[in-house]
This record gives C-alpha cells, structure tokens and sequence, in this order.
C-alpha cells in the first residue's frame, strides 16, 4: 500500500501521474516512485523504461521528474506504505525485473516495472524459488517478488504473463504493470485491494488508480473493478476479464460518473487539514442528516432495491464489525442500541473476528463501520460473517462507491467529506449521527419508539450543528490544556457508560499525531489496576457528563486527587465540578443526553491537535501510519 496511478494516452502522461500522487498524499505514505516508457525526443517511440524514487514527499518527486525531463505516454505511479522493508529508496516502487542473473548494474535495459498495494502472504517461497532461478533481488519488499515472477512467465503478452503471475499469488493485492516490449500497455489486477479504471474523454486515455480521487479534474468517468478482475489498457481501448477468466461484457462493469474533490482543497485560515476537518464537523453533521425529516428503516434502504424493513423485522441481534476509531463508534453505538432499541449488540475488532470461532447466527445484523469503505480487515471480516450464514448485512460509509456499500445489502452514506488528516475527526462523528440514525430505526421497527420520542430524538440531531460549534468555541480553553499535555509522556483517560469509548477515542487521537502515550478506562476500573500508575506526573482526562453515573464518576475522581494526580474535566453544567489547584475544568455549553457523546469528542479532538502542534510533530501525516487501510 498506499496509493496507485497509471496511465495509457496519447500525451506525456508524467505530469498527471505526480498530479494524482498528490492527490493521494492524504492517505500517509513514506516513499514514492513513478516509471514510464521514456519517450525519444519528439517521437513516440519509447527509449525504454525509466524510473524516479524517493523517500521525500511527492513534490520532491516533481522535482526530480522535471530535472531529469520525465517524459512518457505510458507510466505507472506510487506512494508507498513501508510493510515489508524500511522506508527507503531500494524499497521504493516502481519495482523493476531485469531479467535472470541481471541488475540495474547490469546495464541492460529493465524489463518489467510493477506497482503493488497489498500483501503477499507466500512471497518468502516464491522468493526463493525465483532465486533458484537466477532472480538478484535489490529490496527487500514482497512486491519485488511479483515483478520477478511476471519476467519469468512473460512470453510475448503482458496480459498473459499477469494472469500466469496471480495464480501463484496468496493475498491481497492491487497491480499495474509494464513491460519494455509493449510500450503502449498497462494492466493490472485486483484481489482484496481496491483498483479503478478511469475512462478519458474520446476513449483517448485510460488510467488505472487505488481511489478515484487520484484522477479529480482529469476523468470523472470511472469503472470499479470487482474482486478478481483482470485490466488490460491499450490506446483506443481497454477490456476486463473477470476472476474466471472470461471477458467481461459492458454492461456487467459500467462507467460510471463519480465527482470526485481533489485532495489539494484549500486550508483557508487553518494551519492543518485535521484542524480544519475538525472545524468542519458542524458542517458534515448537518450534511449527513440534511433531508431528514422522519425515522423510517427506508434510510437504510439498498441500491440494489433491498428493503431495509423486511430485514429489520426479520432481526434480534446486531454484529459490529470494524477497525480504529470505527470501531469506537461502534462501542458508543452498543449503548445506544442495547438501552433505546433494545436489541442485544456486540461489537468485534475486525481484524481479529474472523480469526475466531464464533457462533453465528442468521437472525444477526451484521453492521460494518469504515470511513473509507476500503478497510481489507473489515471487508474480510464481512466476509467470513457472510460464509457463516450471517447474510442481513448494512454498513456505515463514508464513500458511497466504495466495495463495502456495494457488498452489503444495505447502507447509510455519511457525508463527511474527503478526510485528508490520517487521524479521523469529521468522518468519526459522522459515523455516530449515521449509528444513531440506525439505532432509532431499529427501536422503530421493533415497536420501542413513540411519536413523541421520535421528535425528541430528531429535534435534538437537528441542533448537533449549532451546539457542535458552540463546543468549538473553547478551543482557547484546550490550547491551554496542550500547552500542558505537551511536556507529558503519557496520558490517562477516563470514561463511564456510553462516554468510555470517547475517553478510548480521545487517547488514541493524542497517541497518533502526538506521539504520547496514553490509555484509556472505565473509571470504575482505576481501583482494578491502573490507579498504580497516577502521580502528578500522569495528568488524567475525564469526560464527565451530566448522567446517571455522574456520583460514581465523582468518586473515581477523588480516587486520582487522593494519589496526587491532576485532573481535566470536560464536565457540562450543573454537575458542580469546579476549577481548583489540581482540577482543570473545562465547562461544555450544554448537556444533551444520549447525543452527548458527539459532543464530548470534539475537545479530546482538540486536545490532541494543539498538543502536536506544541510539540511539532507532522500532524496531517503522522509517522507509520497511512489513512486509509487496504491490507491485513
């Protein structure tokens, strides 16, 4: 992983590659790359394969294109995610295959160039096996492995030297690939990793990418790729064959037309995108809950016709399936489906369900959460709960094209919008709105929801945007807090009731673009263990809501000041939690009861933002992580 651009037209192709690379740069990376055909100066015929790398960012990469005169017609294109090997030049795609006993030191002409998003899980076999055939590696990448592999099956046909190659391949896997004696071809396959076809105006060009935003302002006209296809792109024309081998017929893969936003949006008056996305927030709930006007299990309703209704009656479980800060959103969403729809509810790590033996059963609703809609953990854990007969399946999404809506029966299209920091901010509190949505669908559906507490429940996600920009407005309040958080090392957060997974939430967002170590409780577990690590040393977040548990949580507070540890206290009103020497209070604008914890992320958002500033970390692109998640 992380991100792939190719492309066959009739122009120097070199700038919309880097152009589509930067639009991907969102997604967090470590190195990229690009190849082409390198074209004879005003002739199309290619000089043969040519590549750039680099371990900077993408513009460092433009640079080195321009000094070296890139120019090609055919060209592939990368950011990569370090999986296998470090960070480096070496490791950095494009790969290139010279053939038998033969380098880049060789002198002779590279005869492949590949680009992979995946893993591939039999690399180390395959590995030794083409060593045993001459193969000299350079890198010490899985994808490397492939490119070798495509030489030694190649016999004349690209196409039918990658068919050859994927057979031997065990995991996941997105590819583009070249070969120096077909300058004017690019195909690529896709196996549990997302891959597009971009259609060019006049059938002139065509583009291979991992996420259509990678060709905004250059082709709105895209063909998503199933699991398994086969892609061959020529001038004039493309065609797909499907996992069985056969040729895919138009109609059975259509072009459609997707708007994609650039990834290069303005930052306005921010400093950061995550600040940005964080401010956007208002926005993106009002977007996503816009033309509600009454519950119905209809939101919910297929694209391919599927009645959310029948299923909802045909239900007495939910399954939530997800990964990060998905998935706690699906923790907070357990609580609200157990006390308002009264329907049992558990909530699995995705990357962990399907290593499992569970007892499945067909009456479940299987419910995946993914910002993306490209998650390979949560996909695959789809899946599995598919094969054991789970088959009511509805995913929360924020990409509406994406293979999870189109491999669930049914969907809820949250319209948070690009999210470009790595760390989720918008995209998380649009997942809770959509959740809660389904949670009163579901309380509906089962005869728990009264007319009255329907308008109660509509009124108050009507005002989440005004009372999300009121939340806002203490962020002088947090700068204060960073200003503190800054100098610590670690961090303890604390949570009771639907608000723990906020507190779980708000000690991962400082742990990813902070670089501080920080946990999350219940507060009724201090005494269980983790109260051994308070002393004035460790400050301790609590968020503390205006609830039935308010007292209790009260008592766990006192529990941190009696050992000399120092609080800050999200607190609404009226729960007479006051500022004094070790207690920081911070006052929300407002209680607002079972929505409360959409508001209460929003400062521990904050908090995380201001501390990484103070200490200067890359806040959009924190180190080893990447945004969207597309291998195991």
């Amino acid at each position: 992983m992380c991100g792939i651009v190719g492309a066959v037209s009739t122009r120097n192709i070199v700038p919309l590659l880097v152009q589509g690379l930067q639009r991907l740069e969102y997604r967090g990376y470590d190195s990229c790359g690009v190849a082409v055909h390198r074209l004879v100066q005003g002739s199309p015929i290619s000089q043969g394969l040519q590549r750039a790398r680099s371990t900077s960012r993408v513009a460092e990469l433009l640079e080195q294109v321009r000094t070296e005169d890139l120019q090609g017609l055919t060209g592939i294109a990368h950011t990569r995610w370090a999986t296998h090997g470090a960070p480096a030049v070496h490791n950095a795609h494009p790969h290139f295959s010279y053939g038998p006993g033969l380098t880049a030191e060789s002198g002779k002409p590279a005869r492949v160039a590949l680009v992979h998003n995946g893993i591939i899980e039999n690399y180390e076999q395959l590995r030794a096996k083409l060593q045993d055939k001459g193969y000299i590696f350079a890198s010490q990448t899985d994808t490397e492995v492939i490119a070798h592999l495509l030489d030694s099956h190649y016999n004349g046909d690209l196409f039918d030297a990658l068919k050859a190659t994927r057979a031997e391949l065990h995991g996941a896997y997105a590819l583009a690939v070249m070969h120096k004696d077909e300058p004017h071809r690019v195909v690529g396959a896709r196996a549990g990793s997302p891959l597009i076809l971009g259609v060019g105006v006049d059938n002139s060009e065509f583009f291979l990418a991992s996420d259509a935003m990678a060709l905004a302002g250059v082709t709105d006209q895209i063909v998503y790729l199933e699991e398994g296809d086969l892609v061959d792109l020529q001038p004039g024309r493309y065609w797909i064959a499907a996992k069985d081998g056969h040729v895919v017929l138009p109609e059975q893969r259509p072009v459609k037309t997707v708007h994609a936003h650039s990834g290069a949006a303005e930052l306005g008056p921010y400093r950061h995108y995550m600040q940005k996305e964080i401010f956007e927030q208002p926005r993106a709930i009002g977007d996503t809950l816009e033309g509600i006007v009454n519950i119905a299990p209809e939101l919910f309703d297929g694209a391919d016709g599927t009645a959310a209704w029948r299923v909802f009656k045909e239900i007495d479980q939910v399954l939530i399936l997800a990964c990060g800060t998905s998935y706690y959103s699906g923790c907070t969403a357990k609580y609200w489906l157990e006390a308002i729809a009264g329907i049992p509810c558990a909530v699995e790590v995705a990357s962990e369900y399907r290593y499992r033996t569970s007892v499945p059963n067909p009456r479940t609703l299987v419910v995946t959460i993914t910002q993306s809609g490209e998650t390979a953990d949560t996909l695959a854990a789809l899946r599995h709960a598919q094969s054991l007969g789970m088959t009511h399946t509805l995913t929360i999404c924020n990409v509406g094209s994406s293979a999870m809506v189109r491999e669930c029966k049914l969907a809820y299209i949250t319209r948070a919008g690009v999210e470009i920091g790595v760390a989720s901010t918008k995209a998380f509190t649009t997942q809770l709105a959509g959740l809660f949505l389904l949670t009163l669908a579901l309380a509906q559906s089962k005869g728990r929801l009264s007319e009255e507490k329907e308008q109660q429940y509509l009124t108050a996600m009507r005002h989440l945007p005004v009372a999300l920009q009121a939340v806002l407005a203490l962020e002088p309040q947090v700068i204060s807090w960073a200003e503190d958080f800054a100098k610590m090392q670690n961090a303890l957060f604390l949570g009771r009731g639907a608000h723990y997974p906020i507190a779980l939430e708000g000690a991962l967002k400082l742990k990813e673009i902070s670089y501080i170590h920080a946990e999350a409780y219940p507060a009724g577990e201090l005494k269980h263990g983790p109260l051994a690590l308070v002393d004035s040393a460790m400050p301790v977040v609590t968020v503390a809501p205006n609830d039935e548990l308010l007292e209790k949580l009260k008592s766990n507070m006192q529990e941190v000041r009696a050992r000399g540890g120092v609080l800050y206290v999200l607190a609404d009103a009226k729960t007479n939690i006051e500022s004094e020497e070790g207690m920081h209070v911070i006052r929300m604008p407002e209680n607002y009861g079972a929505l409360s914890p959409i508001l209460h992320v929003v400062p521990l958002q904050l908090l995380a933002y201001h501390t990484a500033v103070a200490r200067g970390t890359d806040v959009d692109k924190p180190r080893n992580l990447a945004k969207s998640v597309t291998v195991e």
